[in-house]
């Protein structure tokens, strides 16, 4: 059945019995279906943030719509994660034209819901409506913690800079796609996920929080994109340790001669890059071995932050690397 025969107001009551949870949250007081949503707010401070995906720009139907849904809220609760802060609910726009399979929308809402299942988020409301393609946009809101946010103006020189997890997985799992590559099956399905199925830090930024970070930011543009992103807020430079960068097996053993690149320019890893003094990078190591954190995450120290403006990277020598390209950048030809 398309769309444009189901109609809107059957797609809306459709869709929104797809993201209704299984148990009811005490504090969302009117959830989907009318005129604006309604929770309870606890005293402290409120996160919010916003992502738009559209069609043949942030994605393609090389995903499953499962793939994509999954993908439209991960991304938005990543924002959170960077900030320290904990997802509780989301809005969600969807645009599409009518000839759209109705299937196919159930599915992309299918993905969102799997993903605010697992971080107990509620998708509170939303908006549906015509479009040439389809468009998604997602506004998530949440929690602070009481010891406050991560933010990247809070960098200072001879602060350690540090990621979670690995670098470039995400870039080599669209090179995979877009380029039709093939590698065994556990690759294909390693670096398929990395792209399409991220898994946003909440634990581990939270935890960071704890550990004393101040400073951090969530690599969506890429890292060398991000890194500026966060030198300039925070009014310093950094230099980066080639040798240091953490890339998956799987992403060196598929693209042996793109992994410096892939680690510096590749974007979607929506890990967190943050920076702390010794001290907290000790208790970061330490936190992030706890059960609170998925998988225990790895941490990687991979360079520093200083007092020079403008961003180095070194080889193992300590040789200065040209960097060709910072990352994604919406409204730049050629990314």
């Amino acid at each position: 059945m398309k769309v444009s025969e189901l109609g809107e107001f059957g797609l809306i009551e459709l869709l929104s019995a797809v993201v209704t949870r299984n148990e009811a949250d005490p504090d969302l007081l009117v959830g989907p279906g009318d005129d604006a949503a309604a929770w309870r707010v606890e005293a402290g401070t409120v996160l919010a943030t916003t992502d738009t995906l559209v069609q043949d720009v942030h994605f393609t139907t090389k995903g499953t719509w499962h793939e994509i849904g999954w993908k439209a809220l991960a991304i938005n609760l990543s924002d959170i994660a960077a900030m320290g802060g904990t997802p509780q609910y989301a809005l969600v726009s969807l645009s599409c034209p009518g000839e759209t399979e109705v299937d196919d929308m159930v599915r992309l809402y299918h993905g969102m819901k799997d993903v605010a299942d697992r971080f107990h988020v509620a998708v509170a409301g939303g908006n549906v409506t015509r479009a040439p393609v389809v468009v998604i946009t997602l506004t998530v809101m949440g929690r602070a913690k009481p010891q406050g946010v991560l933010t990247r103006s809070a960098a200072v020189p001879g602060d350690l800079l540090a990621v979670t997890g690995y670098l470039g997985s995400s870039a080599a799992g669209l090179g995979m796609l877009t380029r039709h590559l093939r590698f065994s099956a556990e690759t294909e399905s390693f670096l398929r996920r990395a792209h399409l199925q991220p898994w946003p830090r909440v634990a581990e930024g939270q935890l960071l929080l704890d550990a004393g970070v101040r400073a951090a930011i969530d690599i969506s543009d890429g890292l060398m994109a991000d890194l500026d992103h966060l030198c300039q807020a925070s009014g310093v430079g950094a230099l980066v340790r080639a040798d240091q960068l953490p890339v998956h097996p799987e992403v060196s053993t598929a693209f042996p001669g793109e992994v410096l690149d892939l680690a510096l320019t590749g974007g979607e890893d929506y890990e967190l890059l943050f920076s702390g003094s010794e001290e907290v990078m000790g208790r970061v190591r330490t936190l992030l071995r706890q059960p609170g954190a998925k998988d225990a995450c790895p941490v990687t120290v991979i360079g520093e932050i200083t007092g020079k403006k403008g961003l180095r990277v070194i080889d193992a020598d300590g040789t200065p690397l040209p960097v060709t390209g910072k990352g994604w950048n919406h409204f730049k030809k050629g990314g």
